[in-house]
């Protein structure tokens, strides 16, 4: 049986709430938490699954603070939020079915270009703009195919859904990071279920990150409130040029 000393859990506890801030502000707290589960040594099936039980609680967390806020209304996206489970699950069932080199090896380029796209984009804050997909196409095209990636591959599923949100629907900034939240909660709960029933994920340690989550995303869901596309994109083009970086060490180096 996997055990950890408690200095290694004291350090994924630590990581878990820095990821719970960087999570809730724009995305990419799996870049924090899934390398820092697999340098303890968790094997990378565990790793993926833990993953899932902690990250649970920041963007549940994330979510409901954004609602309590009045950004978003978590009752109208339940529709959505349903597709991406089932999209999360569907992903995390087929992972081992599923061939991902090609995927893995394209995702570094596509998260470089969502960077590229909010750092270099004039004029994207927290301003809505023109609505170019109809809600209802949106849950049944866009969020499936994000919650299915999530469940199947993972890292970068909040910067995602945050692009969909921005240029489909139209959202600004602060406001399509409100609405990222339910549906990120839901496709990891789909991509868990999945994960449990190929490999079970250390509970304990995921419960203990998951508190640890839970007291980031709110202090990160707090701090974009308050600041806004300010914080929210640089962040964001942060987290996805890092993670790139880590993704094309990964695969190509």
């Amino acid at each position: 049986m996997f055990e950890l000393g408690y200095e290694l859990v004291a350090m994924l506890i630590l990581a878990a709430f820095v990821a719970g801030i960087v999570d809730a502000i724009a995305g990419g707290g799996g870049l924090i938490t899934v390398p820092a589960l697999l340098l303890a040594g968790v094997p990378p099936l565990q790793a993926l699954s833990t993953n899932k039980v902690q990250g649970t609680f920041g963007a549940a967390t994330s979510a409901l603070s954004y609602a309590a806020s009045g950004r978003v209304d978590l009752r109208k996206q339940l529709p959505a939020a349903a597709v991406s489970f089932l999209g999360g699950l569907a992903g995390a069932l087929l992972v081992s079915v599923i061939p991902t080199d090609s995927l893995q090896n394209a995702l570094p380029f596509v998260l470089i270009a969502i960077a590229a796209f909010f750092a270099l984009r004039p004029g994207l804050d927290d301003t809505d703009r023109v609505e170019r997909i109809k809600p209802a196409l949106f849950t049944a095209t866009f969020v499936p195919l994000i919650g299915f990636y999530d469940g199947l591959i993972g890292p970068g599923t909040g910067s995602f859904f945050m692009i969909g949100f921005v240029m489909l629907a139209g959202y600004g900034v602060l406001r399509a990071t409100a609405h990222t939240k339910l549906l990120n909660f839901a496709s990891n709960i789909g991509g868990l279920v999945g994960f449990i029933a190929m490999g079970s994920p250390l509970w304990a340690l995921g419960l203990a990150m998951g508190v640890a989550q839970i007291a980031g995303a709110r202090l990160g869901s707090l701090l974009a409130m308050r600041i806004g596309a300010r914080l929210i994109k640089p962040l964001l083009v942060g987290t996805s040029s890092l993670l790139a970086i880590k993704l094309i060490w990964d695969r190509f180096l």
